[in-house]
């Protein structure tokens, strides 16, 4: 059974050590984050051999949180460009095996659409992954509108990641805890902040009839939903049309038409029950998060996973071939 995988990073030093150390804050200097630096920077050795050593067929690679939307608008684009490029060329010879998210520059989003277009056309890239709010503003901003006119225009999703917590956001919510910096950052990111960030963004997007606004567009969201699945039916009552949004359509009916969860970072099935029961599994493709998780993590809890061969085929490779337009055979 062919395997696609979709959120999975990468991080090259070069480019890394081009953002200035205030605007990563802590991020990338916990103990974790350093052991794992090696990793996000391969691509075609230890990762493509866990690859083979776990059957899947293919990674969609996306840039970490150190990335041009902490960049200005000047340097932001000639970043993100060279980045792209980098990633274009460490996949040159495998792309049977990698393909990617283009990197863009938000705090430019202009040049963010035209980059996209670029990724897309000269590299085949599948989309775009956005990681979280930009200058402390969400997408639901009018100024964001290119690159949803863009994407819409192009066919390809837009992959919608936690990125870093605001400073304001930070100070208040994960300061004044125990001396702790890896605690700090796993309560602000991956431990629960991210998720809900994340969560909230989406809603944002609902609430502000962006949806409706670009009805061909799809949304990716990582984390098996990031607190969506659980929190549907509560958030539905609240934001049905005519509450006072600008959302035409329901919550449920705008999910299932636009918005798409991939498990990663998730290998229990409860919160698999739950995605299924709400988003379906239409909607749903495999995911691990690699370096961040592991391939034989993930792959443990594909083959545990208890559903029709035709579902599991949808789950492993169907949706994403369908969604990002990948080759049938490889």
């Amino acid at each position: 059974m062919r395997i696609i995988t979709l959120e999975e990073h990468i991080s090259f030093p070069e480019m890394a050590e081009k953002i200035p150390k205030a605007a990563l804050g802590g991020f990338g200097q916990s103990p974790v984050m350093q052991r794992i630096a090696p990793k996000l920077a391969d691509i075609t050795g230890e990762r493509l051999q866990s690859m083979n050593d776990t059957g899947i067929t293919m990674q969609v690679l996306s840039v970490d949180s150190s990335g041009a939307n902490l960049l200005s608008s000047e340097q932001g684009p000639a970043f993100a460009t060279e980045y792209n490029d980098l990633i274009a060329q460490r996949i040159v010879g495998f792309e049977d095996r990698f393909t990617a998210f283009a990197h863009l520059p938000m705090t430019a989003p202009l040049a963010a659409a035209d980059e996209l277009e670029r990724a897309v056309k000269q590299y085949n890239f599948r989309g775009a992954m956005i990681r979280g709010v930009t200058q402390d503003k969400f997408l639901d901003q009018p100024e964001f509108a290119p690159i949803f006119e863009r994407a819409e225009k192009l066919d390809v999703p837009v992959y919608l990641h936690p990125g870093l917590p605001p400073k304001g956001i930070a100070d208040i919510y994960y300061s004044g805890l125990p001396n702790h910096p890896e605690m700090s950052e796993a309560l602000a990111c991956y431990g629960w902040g991210w998720h809900s960030e994340t969560a909230l963004h989406v809603l944002r997007l609902l609430f502000s009839g962006v949806f409706d606004q670009y009805p061909k567009l799809k949304l990716i969201i990582g984390h098996m939903g990031e607190m969506l699945p659980m929190m549907m039916a509560r958030s539905e009552k609240a934001f049905k049309p005519g509450n006072g949004g600008a959302n035409q359509r329901s919550l449920p009916d705008t999910f299932h038409d636009q918005v798409h969860i991939t498990t990663s970072g998730f290998f229990t099935q409860p919160p698999l029950k739950i995605a299924l029961d709400t988003f379906g599994i239409d909607n749903m493709m495999f995911s691990i998060d690699y370096p961040f998780s592991t391939n034989e993590m993930g792959i443990e809890f594909l083959n545990a996973i208890d559903l029709p061969e035709d579902k599991l085929e949808q789950l492993s490779h169907g949706n994403a071939d369908k969604l990002l337009k990948l080759k049938t055979t490889l």
